[in-house]
């Protein structure tokens, strides 16, 4: 069973093609546009072992929004599509994971009910050049939309010079 998407889509503000190997080694080839985003994309395809292609283009000289939320959508319907009939994988999950000083966790539900729990506390707004206020718009479409109907909860507690972040 081969578990790949390729996604296309064009919208007024931007374009971006995406192809996801869910049983991949961690390859990836992301340009996206927005170095935040290309360097979180990457991390995550390393570290889940999927393989990621992404080329993005949008109206980044406005902002970072719109082509953060479509990633989000194209992400997630690649997962969707990818994961067809979910044949052969369990409908529940969870992980804790340490880093540097933060821990993450996440609990996901794979049940075609979209709904997802997000809770940020930030001191600050920016990594680097970054709104973080956008992963909101990255991580709500991407995880639960009809598009793509997958429910997650996501949790991550950290404890640094910029606060604490809850997700």
């Amino acid at each position: 069973m081969e578990r790949r998407a390729s996604i296309h889509r064009k919208t007024k503000e931007t374009e971006i093609r995406l192809e996801l190997n869910l049983d991949g080694t961690g390859g990836t080839e992301i340009k996206t546009g927005i170095p935040f985003m290309d360097h979180m994309l990457t991390l995550m395809a390393a570290h889940g072992f999927v393989d990621l292609k992404i080329t993005a283009s949008g109206d980044t000289e406005v902002d970072d929004h719109h082509t953060v939320e479509d990633l989000g959508i194209c992400l997630g319907k690649a997962i969707h599509d990818a994961l067809g009939k979910r044949e052969g994988i369990r409908r529940y999950g969870h992980a804790v994971v340490p880093m540097d000083e933060a821990l993450a966790r996440i609990a996901l539900d794979i049940s075609n009910r979209p709904f997802l729990a997000y809770r940020v506390g930030l001191k600050e707004t920016k990594t680097g050049s970054f709104d973080v206020n956008l992963v909101r718009s990255f991580s709500g479409p991407s995880w639960s939309t009809q598009e793509s109907p997958c429910m997650w909860i996501w949790s991550q507690e950290m404890t640094s010079p910029r606060g604490r972040i809850d997700f």
